[in-house]
């Protein structure tokens, strides 16, 4: 009983304390808060490309249509090494094999006719103006399912850094425009929260440039975005 009445007199003591320092917290504005929401965004150029390239390969057997799937994702796997794609660079995604069937004219009956397998590769390319020679060799080598490709930053930090201070740049010259209007001058800073940021990435480009002698795929990398929104708090005078 002593214990549990030491323990209401201390929660109880410490409620004024709180309170007086939540009140001190709100008094120490003497001016206008003013809140402000500002986005900083920088462009650059992407310079890293993804795509999901694979083989799909269809046969009577189940047997048979793996093992042509597999020579077939060999020789891609080959093509990549070949254009100086790393190991790292290269991860399979997905294998599939499914039975494939034929539905009769009235849509009804279905008859197994074969086996149908699929290899799947995520790759990345550091190199993008290469990335068009290499989709060509994949599709030469037997690739004949492409994803993509969808274009970004490898190392984005520093261009997050430069939206953030433009972010705050921004912020700091809303104010002084509302403080103008106002008749009052920006104080201090009072607080500032970053909400979110990342990238807006263009559409990716894919097109067939005319040569004299074949068509080769032609990637336009185009800018990215990143954009960084904070919110600040400032009191004006």
């Amino acid at each position: 009983m002593l214990r549990t009445l030491m323990l209401g007199t201390a929660i109880a003591l410490a409620l004024p304390v709180a309170a007086s320092a939540q009140t001190q917290t709100m008094n120490a504005i003497s001016g206008t808060r003013l809140d402000i929401v500002a986005t900083g965004e920088v462009t650059r150029v992407p310079d890293i490309a993804r795509i999901n390239a694979g083989v799909v390969t269809t046969a009577p057997t189940a047997t048979e249509a793996i093992a042509q799937n597999a020579r077939q994702m060999a020789s891609v796997r080959q093509a990549l090494r070949q254009a100086g794609i790393a190991d790292r660079d290269i991860q399979t995604s997905s294998i599939n094999l499914y039975p494939d069937y034929r539905q009769d004219e009235r849509g009804t009956n279905p008859r197994l006719i074969g086996y149908r397998a699929s290899n799947e590769v995520s790759i990345r390319f550091r190199d993008i103006a290469a990335t068009g020679k290499i989709l060509d060799a994949l599709v030469a080598q037997g690739a004949n399912q492409i994803n993509g490709p969808s274009l970004g930053l490898d190392k984005p930090e520093e261009a997050l850094d430069e939206a953030r201070v433009e972010a705050l740049r921004i912020a700091r010259a809303r104010a002084e425009i509302y403080a103008r209007a106002a008749g009052k001058r920006v104080g201090r800073m009072l607080w500032i929260s970053e909400s979110g940021g990342g990238y807006q990435p263009p559409m990716p480009m894919m097109r067939m440039q005319a040569a004299e002698r074949d068509a080769s795929t032609s990637i336009e990398p185009g800018e990215q975005s990143v954009s960084v929104t904070l919110m600040v708090g400032f009191e004006l005078e």
